[in-house]
C-alpha cells in the first residue's frame, strides 16, 4: 500500500540524458533554404548540405503557454535539437507580458537543447468582440532572418548545448531583447496598440546587462518561487490521490541547477516515486497532455542520485493518467494479458486511439524504465 509523503524538497545530481520518445510525432521536413519559421509546422526537420536538426518553435517565453514541452518532446529523438524562443512577448499594454527566464535555459542546457533567442518583429491589432474595450496584439511574427543566422551559427557549432546557451545568452541576450523592444515600439506605432512601458523594459535590461550572475540566480530563484505557489495549487482537472507535490533542485556536474515540482511524492515499500499527473474529462488526457508529462519525466528518470536532508533516497518515476469512466487501473509496463484484461473491462470506454496511445505508453515505460498507472477519476 503506498503511504501519502509529505511535502518535501529534494536534490537531485543528473549527468547525462538518455531518453527514446516513442509517442513522439512524424516530423516534416523542410529545407534550410528560405526556411521561415512562422511559416513551418511548432516542430520540424530542418535539412541543410551537411545532415539534419529538429526544431521546435515556441508561442511565447512562457513555459505554461501553448505546449512548449511537448513540441520539444517530438524531436527528442533527433541527435541535434534546437528550440527557437522570443525573449520577450508583450500583447499590448491591456494583456500579458512575458520575458524568457534564465531557468528556461537552464533546463535546455539540461537536456542538450540548443537555444535560439528570437524577437517578434510583426503582428496585427486584436479585433475580437471578446476582448471588449481592451487592445492587444494578435499574429505575432518572429524575425525569421534574425532565427536563421542562429541556426547557421548552431550547424557550424563543435561544443555542447549548454556551451553555445551560455555564451548566446552572454553576447547575444541584451541585443535581442532590445531590438525587440525597437520592433514593439514599431507595431505599436502601425496598429494604434499600445505596448508596455519601454522605460520599464529599459530598467529591466540593463539590470541583466550590469550583471548576468545575479539575473541568473535571480531567475532561478523565481523559478523556485513558482515551483512552491504550483506546489500549493489544486488545479481544476488534477486530481492528485496519493500524495504531496515536491520541490526538487536538480543539477549538472557543471554546476547549472533548475528548480521544479514534481505533481507527486509517493513512497511505497521504501521507494520515494516521483510522479507527474495528467487527468481528463475524457477517457485519456489529450497526447499533448501526456507528452507534456512525459518531458518533464525526461529529467526525473536521468537523475543519478536524489537525496532529502543529505541523505540518498532510492527512486522511481512515474506518469498518472487518469480519465472519465475508466474502470480498475493498470500499471505499464505490465504482462500482455494484463494489459488485454484491462482493454476487455473497458469495452466500450476506450477507443481504437486510446488503445494506440496505450500500447505506445507501453513501450515508452519498457524503453525508459518508466511506471505509467492509467485508471479512473471521481471528478
Amino acid at each position: 500500500m503506498d503511504a501519502v509523503a509529505d511535502t518535501i524538497h529534494l536534490t537531485g545530481f543528473i549527468r547525462d540524458v538518455r531518453y527514446t520518445a516513442c509517442m513522439a510525432s512524424p516530423l516534416t521536413s523542410y529545407s534550410a533554404d528560405g526556411f521561415d519559421i512562422n511559416n513551418v509546422a511548432p516542430s520540424g526537420v530542418l535539412t541543410f548540405a551537411a545532415g539534419q536538426a529538429a526544431y521546435s518553435r515556441w508561442v511565447s517565453p512562457k513555459r505554461t503557454r501553448s505546449y512548449p514541452f511537448e513540441r520539444i518532446y517530438n524531436t527528442f529523438n533527433a541527435p541535434l535539437r534546437i528550440t527557437v524562443i522570443p525573449v520577450i512577448k508583450d500583447e499590448g499594454a491591456d494583456a500579458d507580458l512575458d520575458r524568457i527566464q534564465y531557468s528556461t535555459v537552464s533546463w535546455m542546457n539540461l537536456l542538450n537543447v540548443y537555444v535560439v533567442l528570437g524577437y517578434y518583429k510583426e503582428a496585427s491589432k486584436n479585433r475580437s468582440v471578446k476582448r471588449g474595450a481592451k487592445e492587444c496584439l494578435t499574429g505575432q511574427k518572429l524575425d525569421a532572418d534574425a532565427v536563421n543566422d542562429q541556426i547557421a551559427g548552431i550547424i557550424a557549432y563543435k561544443q555542447s548545448a549548454l556551451h553555445w546557451n551560455r555564451t548566446l545568452f552572454e553576447t547575444r541576450f541584451a541585443q535581442t531583447y532590445r531590438s525587440a523592444l525597437d520592433a514593439y515600439a514599431g507595431i505599436s506605432s502601425r496598429t494604434g496598440v499600445a505596448v508596455h512601458d519601454r522605460a520599464v523594459q529599459e530598467r529591466y535590461l540593463n539590470s541583466v546587462i550590469a550583471d548576468y550572475d545575479e539575473f541568473r540566480v535571480r531567475s532561478l530563484r523565481g523559478s523556485a518561487g513558482a515551483a512552491v505557489r504550483e506546489s500549493s495549487t489544486f488545479h481544476r482537472l488534477e486530481y492528485l490521490s496519493d500524495g504531496a507535490k515536491a520541490i526538487l533542485a536538480i543539477e549538472n556536474y557543471l554546476g547549472g541547477v533548475y528548480h521544479l515540482t514534481a505533481d507527486e511524492i509517493v513512497v511505497a515499500d521504501d521507494v520515494t516515486i516521483l510522479q507527474e499527473s495528467k487527468n481528463t474529462k475524457d477517457a485519456l488526457p489529450s497526447l499533448s497532455d501526456i507528452k507534456d508529462g512525459l518531458f518533464k519525466l525526461i529529467l526525473f528518470s536521468n537523475l543519478d542520485r536524489l537525496e532529502h536532508d543529505g541523505e540518498p533516497v532510492t527512486f522511481a518515476t512515474r506518469l498518472k493518467l487518469t480519465g472519465s469512466g475508466v474502470r480498475s487501473s493498470v500499471r505499464l509496463p505490465c504482462d500482455p494479458q494484463v494489459l488485454a484484461d484491462f482493454f476487455a473491462a473497458n469495452a466500450g470506454v476506450f477507443t481504437a486511439r486510446h488503445k494506440k496511445t496505450i500500447l505506445l505508453l507501453e513501450q515508452e515505460a519498457i524503453a525508459n524504465r518508466l511506471t505509467i498507472e492509467i485508471g479512473g477519476n471521481t471528478t
